[in-house]
This record gives structure tokens, C-alpha cells and sequence, in this order.
């Protein structure tokens, strides 16, 4: 619940590009349903995507709007329609999750009394003065939620942004949906059945898209060292249209002589059963996570997590006790990391299974992720209605 010293039902406008898969999308449909339920106005405002009926099942407001547009002409029209949008629905709080749609929102709040905030899922490259500049609007927001540690630290490091404005609020998963006794056997079934694998062959799986910072070449040379030709290995995720990566992994797959044991998967609908079927989740990201919801996911499962130490994974796995840390681009230290996870005995998987399962209850919730979010909302209206 919102504590306000208030009457006047707030009303909160989050801003995201699209709804689609990642993880700000699924972070923006919580909040909007948390804000629901405890009574406030939920207004979301996007270009759409296939989850737009989340929002509206969640009984908050979708707004369609062009918003995903990098287009400064488009920004400053998007400027003009928040604005009217802020009178209209009296809006009080404009939570922002992207940069375009941030400086559309800036613009839009100036004088209107509502107030500006943003959520800083992941560093930002910049190469010069003005991509930085450009960067810089998600430093703007009067609070500045940054999604993990390793963030806040990019942001006080890189911008000129009060630390005292910064709220740490990591991810938060659904353990209703990310839990071992909610996964039935028939389901299992049917994905060991759609990747032509055997029931009781150990699988090591590494989701996320084709790019090539997600590490799947690093996991192919330590499959190649690992030496284990009873093992398979997925590589599960879309190519999203770069081919040639996609042809340069299955290149280096024949080349390895691993034909028979890499799948690669493009979509999988029940992540929960891919997680179970496995029986060691591999996050080999070369570049740091902002957070990863890879290694979170996997400890919620109660499964063997291998993540590279740096980025959102110092956060999110115990070192020695929910997961491995191994340096980045090492395929010799993950093929090592493989052979002690693949070599647990059935206690050892059940201790780290235990300490997995409690350490992601105790941290990484949906409904903490929420709680935490909404008390920032609570200062800026306290702020605004408590003077």
C-alpha cells in the first residue's frame, strides 16, 4: 500500500518503448498491477507489443503512442501528447523506462506539477560528448531507480547525479511461476521431446538471444574441453536476425566435432520446465549484465548456476554456495566450473538447490521488487502533497 499523506487517489504514468519479452517490460507490467492493487491509477504508455493484455488484465490503463521513436521530431511531438495526457488523467508521478520516451516525458512534466522519474536498467555506451549527453536524461529523474549495485555505481561514475536520489531496486521474479513444484512432469516431457533429447541426459543450457556478448562461443570451447560426449548443450534464444553469428556458431560447432550434443533452440514458451529438464544453467556474458535475470531465475529453480564475475552476478549468486563466478571469456574456467557442477552428487545438488531457493525468496521477489518501487512513489507524493 501507498502510505500518503494524502487523500487524492495518486495516479502514476509509467513509460516504456515496447511490451515485449525483457526483463523493464516485465518489471513495468508488475508495478502497473501492484499499483492496482493498491489503489492508486495505473497508466502505461507504449508503442504495444504482444503483451499489451497484461496491462489491461491487470486492470490498469494502456495508452498507445509512438514512443519508441529515436526521431527528434517524434520525441518533441511525444512531448506534447505526455503533456496532455498529464492534464487529462492529473497525473502525479511520470516513471520513465528508456531514454527517447525520457526526454519526450522531461519536457512534458516541466510546469505541470507531476512528477519525473526513471529506471536505469543498464549501462549506457558512450563514445562521445553527445551520446553521453543524450544518456544523460535518465540521470534527470528527481528519484533514479538503478535495477543492481553495479548500476548505481555506473551512474554516480559517469554523470553528475546526486547519489541521494538513487534507489537501488533489484529485478524480481515470480516464485508462483519460477518454482520446482509448480513444474509437472508432462511438461518436461514434452520439452525433452522438442529438442530430441533422452530423458536422464544431463543438459547444460545457456539462454539469451544470439549475440555474440552472451558467450555462446565461450561455451562452445568449454563443451569442446569439457570432453564429455554424454552431455548436451542448448543454446536457447532467437538470432534476432544476425545470421551471421548464428552461421559462425554452427560453424564452430561442426569444427568442434559437437554436432550431435548443441541444440540450438530459437524460442522456448515454459522457461520454468527448461530450467528443471537442465542440469546446470550457464550465463556466459562477456560484456556485465545490468542485472541478469538468467542466474535468478535458475537459483529460484533451485538449479546449478555458472555466471562470469562481473556485473549484476556479483549481486545475485553466493559465491561457493547458490552458484559459480568464473572470469569473463575464460572457456577453461567454465569448462571447470562444468565438470564440479555436472560432478555433484544428489546431497550436494539438494544443499545448493535449498540455498539457491531461499537466497532468491529472500531478495529477489516480485512482490519486494514492487513493494520497494512503490515506496519511491510514496516519497515524491509525500513530497509533493506533504509541504
Amino acid at each position: 500500500m501507498l502510505n500518503l499523506k494524502t487523500q487524492k487517489t495518486p495516479v502514476v504514468m509509467q513509460i516504456i518503448p515496447e511490451l515485449g519479452p525483457g526483463g523493464a517490460e516485465q518489471g513495468c507490467i508488475d508495478v502497473a498491477a501492484a499499483l492496482v492493487q493498491s489503489g492508486a491509477r495505473s497508466l502505461v504508455v507504449s508503442e504495444g507489443g504482444p503483451r499489451v493484455g497484461e496491462i489491461i488484465r491487470a486492470k490498469a490503463e494502456f495508452i498507445p503512442m509512438p514512443v519508441a521513436s529515436k526521431n527528434p521530431l517524434d520525441i518533441y511531438s511525444n512531448a506534447g501528447r505526455i503533456r496532455r495526457l498529464i492534464h487529462a488523467w492529473n497525473v502525479d508521478i511520470v516513471h520513465v523506462r528508456s531514454r527517447a520516451p525520457a526526454w519526450s516525458a522531461w519536457l512534458a512534466c516541466k510546469g505541470t506539477g507531476a512528477r519525473f522519474m526513471t529506471t536505469v536498467h543498464a549501462p549506457y555506451n558512450f563514445n562521445g560528448n553527445l551520446k553521453h549527453w543524450y544518456n544523460s536524461i535518465m540521470m534527470r529523474g528527481e528519484r533514479v531507480i538503478a535495477i543492481s549495485e553495479y548500476v548505481k555505481n555506473y551512474c554516480t561514475d559517469n554523470y553528475n547525479v546526486d547519489p541521494a536520489r538513487i534507489r537501488v531496486i533489484h529485478r524480481g521474479i515470480a516464485l508462483d511461476r519460477f518454482h520446482p513444484g509448480m513444474v509437472g512432469m508432462q511438461r518436461m516431457a514434452n520439452l525433452l521431446r522438442d529438442w530430441r533429447i533422452e530423458d536422464g541426459a544431463p543438459i547444460i543450457l545457456l539462454p539469451g538471444r544470439l549475440t555474440r556478448w552472451k558467450g555462446h562461443h565461450i561455451l562452445l570451447q568449454a563443451m569442446s574441453q569439457l570432453n564429455r560426449p554424454d552431455v548436451f548443450c542448448v543454446l536457447l534464444g532467437s538470432d534476432q536476425g544476425r545470421v551471421e553469428y548464428r552461421q559462425e556458431l554452427e560453424k564452430m560447432i561442426a569444427e568442434l566435432n559437437l554436432t550431435g550434443q548443441v541444440r540450438i533452440i530459437d524460442h522456448c514458451n515454459d522457461m520454468p520446465a527448461a530450467y528443471m529438464i537442465s542440469s546446470v544453467i550457464v550465463s556466459a556474458s562477456t560484456d556485465p549484465e545490468g542485472f541478469g535475470r538468467i542466474p535468478v531465475e535458475a537459483q529460484a529453480m533451485g538449479r546449478p548456476i555458472i555466471a562470469t564475475d562481473h556485473g549484476g552476478a556479483q549481486e545475485t549468486i553466493v559465491r561457493g554456495q547458490t552458484g559459480w563466478l568464473i572470469p569473463p571469456g575464460d572457456s577453461a574456467a567454465l569448462a571447470e566450473a562444468l565438470r564440479q557442477a555436472l560432478a555433484l552428487t544428489p546431497q550436494q545438488r539438494s544443499v545448493l538447490g535449498t540455498n539457491s531457493m531461499y537466497h532468491i525468496a529472500q531478495n529477489f521477489t516480485r512482490e519486494r521488487m514492487c513493494e520497494e518501487t512503490l515506496n519511491v512513489y510514496a516519497e515524491l507524493l509525500n513530497e509533493k502533497y506533504g509541504q
